[in-house]
């Protein structure tokens, strides 16, 4: 067999086999056992049938086509265990010649793992920038605590404000006309968070128990919901209940209720302890983001469409979890939004593209560092995802499988390499802070949201590609 590789644009691979004459001769003799083995041939039992025979039965073109079919499939696993090549795709096949006697020639096209030429991508000149924690957000802490414990009492002498809960009726009216949730009697409301319409809850705001006003509202052409952009909306309005927050003091009394504190000043040094750790964290996170983007913008990597509408896929399986847990379907939030399914892709594009680009930057930098994923370490992972996905069969034969423990591996070692980069770089300037390890609250793998959208579309993420297990030819 000889075979001839020529590369393509966008990371894809030809490769063109000629196979002697005698190949497609022994193709042919297995193909005539197979088919006489399934075709019922009179006077013969199955699998006796001779080729003359069986050609006056399904056709001499039948059983070319079916030996065709057969070494072409052979020949191209022949050919990813020859060679070191990563495909993507299943290959497209083209069968220029077939024909007994002669030499079979076909191509076979396939989407394969882009070169990765990395640039520079440890001479950064930026640092970690760590927050200082003030007072104000300590004060900002403490009353946040107060008011989560805050109760609700009845307004009395004063107009409503904005944090207020109130309690309205209203009645109204789109472009002169009633329409449906344009009224209520019992419409609960916190001023100031606009949850209703634009600009609604504004003439809400000074009024007392009881009083009512009207108003007209133009609605934006941004607004979320396409079907009320433009439109111009009269209100009458009335506002049947008050109520106001009462935060409790903040005191020794206030602290020790909270927690296992001895007083405020207990309870201040501890939240500015946990804001400080906090600042910590965030800072080495986005120190790393910073890095991997840094290698990214400076790797040369000619990236195949395949790979980004994957990472779009994951997006948006990504957002239909987000949405799901706030009770949101996505066709809901297409229609609010006014956006297409082909505009909602093209959207995610930029953003899917910079991902996987970063992807596939950082499963080079592994390769060249040596970093590496234990196999226990990847079963410690599978055992969680059982635990964690008990209830979705489905899922956890994704993790089980080889590729999903593919998707654990790499997405372990590419956790374990920005970390090394981001330790390397602490280790090199001992005057920078001493940032926490993430590892000291390391996401398992399979419990990252992108594993389980993975997982959903059956994508194989960037960086994570490696040669698939074949057998040989006739196994």
């Amino acid at each position: 067999m000889q075979t001839t590789n020529t590369p393509l644009p966008k990371s894809r691979l030809q490769l063109e086999f000629e196979l002697p004459p005698e190949r497609l001769d022994r193709a042919i003799g297995k193909a005539v056992g197979r088919l006489s083995r399934r075709t019922r041939v009179p006077g013969f039992r199955p699998g006796k049938a001779p080729r003359p025979v069986l050609e006056r039965v399904v056709g001499r073109t039948a059983i070319l086509d079916d030996a065709l079919e057969q070494l072409v499939e052979d020949s191209y696993r022949e050919a990813l265990l020859e060679q070191d090549f990563a495909p993507l795709t299943a290959p497209e096949i083209e069968v220029t010649q077939g024909e007994e006697g002669k030499p079979v020639l076909f191509k076979a096209t396939v989407q394969v793992r882009p070169e990765i030429a990395l640039g520079d991508f440890e001479n950064f000149k930026f640092k970690p920038e760590v927050e200082n924690v003030d007072e104000t957000m300590v004060e900002k802490v403490l009353d946040e605590l107060r008011d989560s414990e805050a109760r609700l009492e009845p307004v009395e002498g004063r107009p409503a404000e904005n944090g207020d809960y109130a309690i309205v009726a209203f009645e109204g009216t789109r472009d002169g006309a009633a329409f449906i949730g344009g009224s209520s009697e019992q419409m609960p409301l916190i001023l100031g968070q606009n949850r209703l319409y634009p600009g609604f809850e504004d003439h809400v705001v000074g009024l007392r128990k009881g009083e009512d006003c009207e108003f007209d509202l133009d609605i934006p052409e941004d607004f979320q919901v396409a079907t009320m952009r433009g439109r111009h909306m009269h209100f009458h309005v009335t506002l049947k209940e008050l109520r106001g927050k009462v935060l409790p003091e903040a005191n020794d009394e206030f602290a020790r209720s909270i927690g296992r504190f001895t007083d405020l000043d207990h309870l201040k040094a501890e939240l500015r302890k946990r804001l400080e750790a906090s600042a910590l964290d965030r800072a080495r996170h986005q120190f790393a983001d910073r890095i991997v983007d840094y290698a990214a913008a400076n790797a040369t990597i000619d990236l195949p469409d395949i790979l980004v509408d994957q990472e779009v896929e994951i997006m948006r399986d990504e957002m239909r979890s987000a949405m799901a847990g706030q009770g949101i379907s996505e066709e809901a939030y297409l229609k609010a939004t006014g956006k297409t399914d082909a505009e909602m892709r093209e959207q995610l594009r930029p953003q899917a593209e910079k991902r996987a680009r970063s992807l596939l930057a950082l499963s080079e930098i592994a390769r060249i560092k040596g970093v590496e994923i234990a196999d226990a370490d990847v079963e410690a992972e599978v055992v969680q995802a059982r635990s964690r996905y008990a209830s979705d069969r489905s899922l956890v034969q994704y993790f089980e499988s080889e590729r999903g423990r593919n998707y654990i591996r790499n997405t372990l070692r590419r956790s374990r390499t920005v970390e090394q980069l981001v330790d390397e770089w602490l280790a090199a300037h001992p005057e920078a802070p001493r940032l926490r390890h993430v590892e000291d609250a390391e996401q398992a793998a399979a419990e990252a949201p992108q594993a389980e959208a993975s997982a959903s579309v059956g994508a194989i993420r960037p960086g994570s590609v490696t040669p698939p297990a074949v057998s040989a030819p006739g196994a």
